[in-house]
């Protein structure tokens, strides 16, 4: 049976700089469920012409920058990560084969093959955030995992994040003990 290898990590996206190469639909998807993350993110959008419902959406965010210029090569200096998203599947190819020169992680949209990383489903409920991953495979049984996700889980588990992190704070002992203390108190969580 296939397995899904893939490794699930937070970014503190508004800590690293995202490159984001086209200015069409799927460049308005990948930085708008971006924004709906992190909407600190610190991204710049490249491309020759934007929708105008890109434009709107980074008009409400001070940490995202337009360029409206082609591609350029030097466009990947200092950055930490990359999402090519143009409608010209060379010049996709062509910023992946860079970034692989620069130990840069990219993301070809809609090319799995010519991804170092995929974006997933998410689901956040204040400090609680879900990712989903389906290897690349399927988008939208992520996107209804997602959904069935929103419904299930509590709009209060925000405030028991909150109470065990002051609980937490009140523990007394070596990290083990702390650890096993806090296992007990959330066993129930289990068992709903």
């Amino acid at each position: 049976m296939e397995r899904n290898e893939l490794y699930p990590i937070f970014l503190k996206i508004h800590q690293v700089n995202v490159l984001i190469v086209g200015g069409g639909n799927v460049g308005l998807e990948k930085l708008t469920f971006m924004l709906k993350s992190s909407p600190d993110a610190n991204v710049e959008v490249v491309a020759p012409k934007f929708l105008p419902e890109l434009i709107e959406l980074v008009n409400k965010h001070d940490s995202v920058k337009l360029t409206m210029k082609k591609f350029k090569k030097k466009m990947l200096k200092k950055r930490h990560m990359v999402i090519a998203c143009t409608d010209d599947l060379e010049v996709n190819k062509r910023i992946y084969d860079l970034c692989r020169e620069r130990y840069l992680i990219c993301n070809i949209a809609d090319t799995p093959e010519l991804c170092d990383y995929y974006l997933g489903g998410i689901v956040t409920k204040g400090n609680v955030k879900i990712a989903i991953s389906t290897n690349g495979k399927s988008p939208t049984t992520a996107k209804r995992l997602r959904e069935f996700f929103e419904e299930i889980i509590p709009e209060d588990i925000n405030q028991m994040v909150l109470n065990l992190n002051e609980y937490r704070k009140t523990l007394k002992g070596n990290f083990e003990e702390k650890v096993q203390k806090m296992n007990e108190v959330t066993a129930a969580l289990k068992n709903k």
